[in-house]
């Protein structure tokens, strides 16, 4: 995330910085003019006025006539000084305290009033609009940035005080056979879900560094769904589920390892969310240039609001959190699409089931 945030910060910074030569260069330009026609109207109007009849007529001496153009030209300059100070050198001074503010960690900063008619559709214009988005994209970061470490926080402690005080139990003796057995497995169960959490932590953070899969290989797409749904088998079977997989024979050449991720974690939370003597479908088949693996469940589903946020890091719908999980997950699994250029839809409604439904472009290979 940082490195994305830098690469971002960066680029604004080049589009400010060339707005901002390109902004001086057109001050210097057009104050090199303007002050060239002005001295060309002033010394126009010397001349006219020190034409032999208004001469005579007006009584002008030549000290008149320079004290007239020194001050039409003093007026003239002082005009043009103020319209460019107003729309150009006092907002660029405004940007200059508001880019400190930033800097100095206040990203809710306003920018308006810098711009006016005039201005606004100038390179001035654009860069005012660049750093207002710069400003937006940082505030939204910080805002995720501190989420992520409360989340985090929450869902790293609450494990470790489950372990603490069970293992204490134990420790302290005076228990039946029967809870040092339930404790144990409560302890083994919470290690496990520490150990994996850990696991999608390490392995999110190194993937959203990264922009290139470089151990692409050629693999049986279909053969690889079968093996995740093996692997599985206790699962599903000791909840009786029915599977039924329709899948096209399909050779793919792609990250085996990230795409194994992609389908554990569907068919798993298929597996988790589905119940007693349900069903659980997987399609995979090529349409076009794409390849498309839907996974489907008639569990307890999700409504609209868990839909629009699951993909989110550490979210979970299930806010009771009677079903194992850390909400990191699906977050890994939209990361390495995102990074196949491939796509992720859900389809869902409590009680009803969900469907999440996979495409990912059919060539790859370079």
């Amino acid at each position: 995330m940082k490195n994305l945030v830098k690469k971002a910060s960066v680029s604004i910074g080049n589009l400010i910085n060339k707005l901002i030569e390109s902004i001086i260069f057109r001050i210097s330009f057009f104050t090199i003019f303007a002050l060239t026609v002005s001295n060309v109207l002033a010394g126009g109007i010397m001349m006219i006025l020190y034409n032999t009849p208004l001469k005579e007529r007006w009584g002008l001496t030549p000290l008149t006539l320079t004290i007239i153009v020194l001050a039409f030209s003093y007026v003239s300059s002082s005009v043009f000084s103020i319209i460019i100070n107003r729309n150009v050198f006092l907002p660029l001074r405004k940007l200059t305290r508001i880019t400190r503010q930033v800097a100095d960690g206040n990203y809710n900063v306003k920018l308006d009033g810098i711009t006016n008619f005039f201005t606004e559709r100038t390179d001035l214009g654009k860069l005012v609009e660049a750093f207002d988005d710069m400003t937006h994209e940082l505030s939204s970061t910080e805002i995720f940035r501190n989420d992520f470490i409360h989340n985090f926080s929450h869902e790293f402690k609450t494990p470790i005080i489950s372990i603490s005080g069970f293992a204490k139990q134990l420790y302290n003796g005076n228990l039946t056979p029967e809870q040092q057995s339930e404790f144990a497995k409560i302890i083994m169960d919470e290690s496990e879900h520490l150990a994996n959490m850990s696991s999608n932590v390490l392995l999110l953070s190194k993937l959203e560094s990264q922009e290139i899969i470089s151990d692409k290989e050629d693999f049986s797409l279909d053969e690889q769904l079968r093996t995740c749904m093996l692997l599985y088998e206790e699962q599903w079977s000791e909840k009786n589920i029915s599977i039924d997989m329709d899948l096209e024979e399909i050779d793919y050449f792609q990250s085996k390892d990230l795409l194994y991720h992609v389908w554990m974690n569907l068919i798993g939370n298929a597996v988790k969310f589905t119940p007693e003597s349900g069903n659980i479908t997987v399609k995979a088949s090529k349409s076009g240039e794409l390849i498309v693996v839907s996974v489907s469940d008639n569990g307890i589903g999700m409504d609209e609001e868990t839909v629009s946020h699951v993909f989110e890091k550490f979210y979970q719908g299930d806010t009771s959190h009677a079903t194992s999980g850390n909400g990191l997950g699906l977050s890994l699994v939209k990361r390495i699409l995102d990074m196949m250029d491939g796509r992720i839809s859900v389809i869902s409604a409590r009680d009803k089931g969900t469907t999440f439904t996979v495409s990912l472009p059919l060539n790859t290979q370079n």
